[in-house]
């Protein structure tokens, strides 16, 4: 009986549920005595139970909802009847913005377990294919960024987590539109921008903001984090938008990410390699973008008219991504998330 119940709990981070402590060979009444306040063991979730005295980490909470949810007959860890999705799998992924809470975990169909605490089931017919992440059954990046944006109301929350699954390189923008609609989700108009957004080649929400404002003025539809090469195939830089015809290119840095004077540096340095090849850069900061776009409107027209007057191109060649034209709901308004 020890045996069984140390073997389970190594292979579950110290946790089992009530039908594997059962099973092997444990009384209900010791269950109970044992995870009463000042005992051995912690009942996490119905059914659910930590074999340690100290609290659980962010792993041990994810997997009791999975515990919880999976078919008591099933091996929880097959990821066969419930897994992690969600913002909560992302997070365990590190992916960044994803929060952690709300627990959503995937359940087979038919089954409905009732909704508990932290945790969320999200019965499905359409079953996907499950990974460990940590030790835990969950779904992969591109299911569980969908089931997230499906159930997630702030806008620019979506628009963010979606664009860190897309630049961390878990998804192609392209296929994770494909699981957007598949699931339903891309009705939503959240998830309609953000889906326009990422396969256009947007991948923060400060760019979703620069997108939205061009899209509003006459100046031409630029590339979205395109790659730009000198001509002997030496990476440049990936500007946040880039016109390709008259050589201009927008940069929004955010404070977050040049808080350190060797981010800053690196920041300068990829500058001043775009204007030795002659691009010409316009620089802003969410901030600014968000509070004055009409100054950053103005300086990109002057540029963009420079651009266009030079009689010698820049010195470089973009790789970007073409841009898809799906319009923006009516009175879509998302609001203010950046760091400045």
């Amino acid at each position: 009986m020890i045996t069984t119940i140390a073997r389970t709990a190594q292979r579950q981070q110290n946790l089992a549920t009530y039908h594997q402590l059962k099973q092997a060979g444990i009384p209900s009444a010791t269950i109970s005595g044992r995870s009463r306040r000042g005992g051995p063991w912690q009942r996490l979730l119905p059914r659910v139970y930590l074999l340690q005295t100290g609290p659980p980490d962010t792993r041990q909470q994810a997997l009791s909802a999975v515990l919880y949810a999976a078919h008591p007959a099933a091996d929880p860890l097959s990821g066969s009847t419930a897994a992690l999705t969600g913002g909560a799998a992302l997070a365990l992924l590190g992916i960044r913005d994803a929060p952690p809470e709300p627990l959503d975990v995937l359940v087979r169909a038919p089954r409905s377990p009732a909704a508990t605490g932290r945790v969320r089931p999200c019965p499905t017919a359409r079953w996907p294919a499950t990974i460990h992440i940590s030790g835990v059954p969950s779904t992969r990046p591109i299911r569980a960024a969908a089931d997230f944006a499906a159930r997630t109301d702030d806008a620019d929350l979506v628009r963010s987590v979606l664009a860190n699954v897309v630049q961390s390189g878990w998804c192609h923008p392209h296929d994770l539109h494909a699981e957007l609609r598949a699931g339903r989700a891309r009705g939503r108009p959240a998830v309609r921008v953000a889906a326009a957004e990422l396969v256009a080649g947007v991948r923060s929400i400060a760019e979703g903001r620069a997108r939205e404002t061009l899209a509003a003025t006459d100046l031409p539809t630029p590339l979205w984090n395109a790659r730009l090469h000198g001509p002997d195939g030496t990476f440049l830089a990936s500007p946040d938008a880039y016109w390709p015809d008259e050589g201009v290119a927008l940069e929004i840095d955010s404070a977050e990410y040049h808080y350190t004077r060797d981010a800053w540096q690196a920041t300068l340095l990829r500058r001043l390699r775009l204007e030795s090849r002659g691009v010409l850069v316009a620089g802003t900061t969410p901030g600014i973008l968000r509070d004055r776009p009409a100054d950053v409107i103005a300086a990109l027209r002057a540029l963009l008219a420079l651009g266009a007057a030079r009689p010698t191109p820049p010195q470089v060649t973009a790789r970007g991504h073409a841009q898809l034209e799906l319009p923006l709901p009516p009175g879509y308004a998302p609001k203010a998330r950046e760091t400045v």
